[in-house]
């Protein structure tokens, strides 16, 4: 109950503090219009691994909800990255550009590149999504050591998800 709550409360944050300017590293092409924005809340998975320089927490997935502008539920953001509407249709995207907002709690804003399976649907004119106005996700400073590796944690976060497609489409 207390992770829905802290989650609930990063959604309200991102939407109380409006959308701020977009970098323009984040741009899509000129050729590319919003053709659908969602709201997300949910959790950031880091694991505790070792590396080169140490144990680290290391991403291994997100999960979270899909909101649209009434506030009901429309999909899932999961491991790939995918994003998957209630539908059934979906995107998954590979990462092309990044910006780190003010403030080390919240994971980087992105614009990333979309792919696709075979079969239309919905989200099948999807050619690049952005991930905008972040709160939250980042992964820990503290807590992963040599005793912990293999330990999970999960950082509620929010984020506003900008879905782009090629004009005419």
């Amino acid at each position: 109950m207390k992770l829905q709550a802290t989650v609930l409360s990063c959604a309200l944050a991102v939407l109380a503090s409006g959308c701020a300017q977009t970098p323009p590293a984040l741009q899509p092409s000129q050729a590319e219009l919003p053709l659908l924005t969602l709201q997300a809340a949910g959790t950031q998975q880091y694991e505790c691994r070792g590396a080169a320089n140490g144990p680290q927490w290391t991403f291994v997935a997100p999960e979270a909800d899909l909101y649209d502008a009434t506030g009901e539920r429309v999909g899932h953001h999961f491991a790939g990255p995918t994003w998957e509407l209630r539908d059934g249709s979906r995107v998954t995207a590979t990462v092309s550009a990044r910006h780190q907002p003010k403030g080390a709690d919240s994971i980087p804003w992105l614009l990333l590149a979309a792919r696709h399976a075979d079969t239309p649907d919905k989200l099948s004119a999807v050619t690049s999504i952005q991930r905008l106005d972040t709160v939250g996700g980042a992964a820990p400073a503290q807590g992963c050591t040599s005793a912990t590796i293999g330990a999970v944690t999960r950082v509620p976060y929010a984020a506003r998800y900008v879905f782009f497609a090629r004009r005419g489409a």
